[in-house]
């Protein structure tokens, strides 16, 4: 089974929508597809299918959390990693590509990653190429758009 990364935050947020989906979801779907019954024929019926087709959502949603909850490895924040530390999952780096402005973010497991908010997989073409690497390295980043060097200003 593939180890999927997840901060506390990250588990506790999937943890909780999964609590949702099994608890107020599941009854609220249920509840559509009783009324969508009593509505009349079936074959006809569109809101019976649009329940229906929910139900086959949240139940596949259900699914998909309680696997990657269960193959979770919570990981734990670096601190400061010194000099010589390689970068992992759950560093804070700031590189700088070019003469474009730095970027600072955290590497996070695929699950949890929303370059918005900071967060880029340790999957990604930057997260795969910077783990592993230091301080102060300069690292070839191959995308499907092309190659390009970032260097490492600072890791957290």
């Amino acid at each position: 089974m593939p180890t999927n990364f997840l901060t506390k935050e990250g588990y506790q947020k999937l943890q909780d929508e999964l609590d949702h989906l099994r608890t107020v979801k599941r009854a609220e779907v249920a509840a559509r597809l009783h009324e969508a019954m009593e509505g009349g024929e079936l074959i006809e019926n569109a809101e019976y299918e649009a329940a229906k087709n929910e139900q086959a959502f949240v139940e596949g949603r259900i699914q998909e959390l309680d696997h990657l909850l269960a193959t979770a490895q919570i990981i734990e924040e670096t601190g400061k990693l010194k000099k010589n530390d390689a970068i992992s999952v759950g560093a804070k780096v700031t590189i700088k590509e070019g003469n474009f402005e730095a970027e600072t973010f955290t590497i996070v497991g695929a699950a949890e990653a929303n370059p918005r908010e900071g967060k880029i997989s340790n999957e990604s073409p930057i997260g795969k190429a910077i783990l592993g690497h230091k301080l102060g390295d300069t690292v070839k980043v191959e995308t499907p758009g092309g190659t390009y060097n970032v260097k490492i200003l600072k890791v957290a």
